[in-house]
């Protein structure tokens, strides 16, 4: 095995010879962890956490967010140490060596671009019946589902991975500008929502709290977990912000606050105001979200006010409490700030890539910066031909597992990371310290691991599959060119 470990100095170095432009402060960072995490996970997911664990879901995304806090506080320490783009692989090439940093890099392809055409396909649940609705117009929904969702292609999930491709491109500072103006959209449109929906709340509607028991609350905040991903985004920006170590901080630990007081807020009134009982089959077992045998159930006159059987469950909320206009406006704004949460997953795994070709671990010609925009262009539209192609085809709740997947491995390095540094070089200036690291260390590990074994099965083999494939092209590729070979 494959232990070479790049010194942090080393990667500072790196860094420093090819480095991107620093145009980001604190509050657009912060803006850009809103608009990565609040996203397809709150818009479109809550219907399946309906699904899964019924009015339980209101503790899954207590669950899903406490294991994002407690590892949102080893990425600060980190990324304010190691302020270089690059997440949570720069930070195991320091620490856990080069085939682990290979592994955590390789995951994270999987969180961020597979996450990137979840939200994708979360967007045109949107699009499509806030078109109908508002022009009257019906779309053949072969042209709205892929193949493996029951139609052919996502026409819409492709168009706005490849119009936020090309936002991109053009460079990082109007693209985190644009996010800003999205992001205020997203906060005003749960805002809304909430003054809505929190009036009519009945309590008898939280009855029975757990109707499918814990399983179904820990299967539920594994794929809630989804809502969350985003806020480590933010470090992948550490090399483009101003003074990173006050900064890096607020962006991290900021968005999270503000999304996880969103989150119980909406999750409270969609559950309180219309109720949110999973769909059963005759033996009174939970359908598996997103299946074939759902979708026919959820045809059903006793079903047709079901949270759980909704592709827009927000608009849906407001639609069943009597707000049929204002339900427009929340798809409208779905439709309009969803694609922040596009840019920020395809802007993530370009960074990652691009720390990835400059440690020659992947072809040089990833680390080209364009001439007149100042970005990696060549990173970025190769990540934007993945995100259409795998949007295209495949349905938002399957792409939000597997996203998780790679998410949960690569936080559980970064915990893993955080304590060993400690250990090897207890001196090292850290401009953030993790509170009591000895206890929020393991209790990340612990509940990375728990939320990856909660996962379907069907996403665990996929999540080893992919695992293995990245270990041959590491040692095809780029285990002979590494810069520390």
């Amino acid at each position: 095995m494959n232990w070479r470990i790049k010194p942090l100095d080393a990667i500072l170095a790196s860094a420093e010879k090819k480095s991107l432009h620093r145009s980001l402060g604190g509050f657009q960072l912060m803006m850009l962890g809103v608009g990565a995490i609040i996203g397809t996970g709150i818009f479109v997911l809550t219907a399946e956490a309906a699904q899964k664990a019924g009015p339980g879901m209101m503790l899954s995304f207590v669950i899903a967010g406490s294991v994002c806090a407690v590892t949102a506080l080893c990425y600060a320490e980190l990324a304010a140490m190691v302020p270089v783009s690059g997440s949570a692989y720069t930070y195991s090439y320091a620490v856990l060596g080069e085939l682990i940093a290979w592994i955590v890099g390789w995951a994270l392809i999987l969180e961020y671009t597979v996450a990137a055409s979840a939200v994708s396909v979360g967007w045109s649940n949107y699009f499509v019946p806030l078109i109908e609705h508002s022009f009257d117009l019906h779309i053949p929904f072969e042209f709205t589902k892929g193949y493996f969702a029951g139609g052919l292609i996502n026409v819409p999930a492709v168009v706005i991975a490849v119009l936020v491709t090309t936002l991109l491109v053009l460079g990082t500072r109007e693209s985190a500008t644009v996010n800003a103006v999205l992001v205020c959209i997203k906060v005003a449109a749960l805002v809304l929502f909430i003054a809505l929906a929190e009036p009519v709340i009945k309590l008898a509607n939280f009855e029975p709290f757990a109707p499918l028991g814990f399983l179904g609350i820990s299967g539920a905040a594994a794929s809630i977990f989804f809502a969350y991903v985003g806020f480590d985004a933010v470090s992948t920006a550490a090399e483009e912000t101003r003074n990173p170590q006050r900064n890096m901080p607020i962006g991290l630990i900021g968005s999270l606050v503000v999304c996880t007081v969103f989150y119980l807020l909406v999750a409270a009134g969609a559950i309180g105001s219309i109720g949110a009982q999973p769909v059963m089959d005759a033996a009174g077992q939970g359908l598996d979200p997103g299946s074939a045998q759902l979708f026919q159930a959820c045809k059903a006159p006793v079903y047709a006010g079901a949270l759980a059987c909704s592709d827009e469950p927000l608009a849906f909320v407001l639609r069943e409490i009597g707000w049929e206009k204002v339900s427009r406006l929340i798809g409208l704004a779905a439709f309009l700030a969803l694609p922040s949460v596009i840019l920020m997953m395809i802007y993530g795994q370009t960074r990652i890539f691009f720390c990835m070709a400059r440690d020659r671990l992947l072809p040089d010609f990833l680390t080209r910066i364009h001439g007149r925009f100042k970005t990696p262009h060549v990173v970025t539209i190769i990540t934007g031909i993945v995100v259409v192609s795998t949007s295209a085809f495949l349905p938002v709740g399957k792409l939000a597992d597997l996203s998780n997947g790679g998410t949960l491995f690569a936080f559980l390095a970064v915990a893993l990371g955080v304590m060993i540094l400690r250990l090897r070089q207890p001196d090292r200036p850290r401009p953030f310290r993790t509170p009591i690291v000895w206890f929020v260390g393991p209790l990340a590990i612990f509940g990375c691991a728990y939320l990856f074994f909660s996962l379907p099965m069907f996403t665990k083999l996929a999540f080893l599959g992919w695992a293995l494939i990245g270990l041959v092209v590491y040692y095809a590729y780029g285990y002979k060119r590494s810069a520390l070979a």
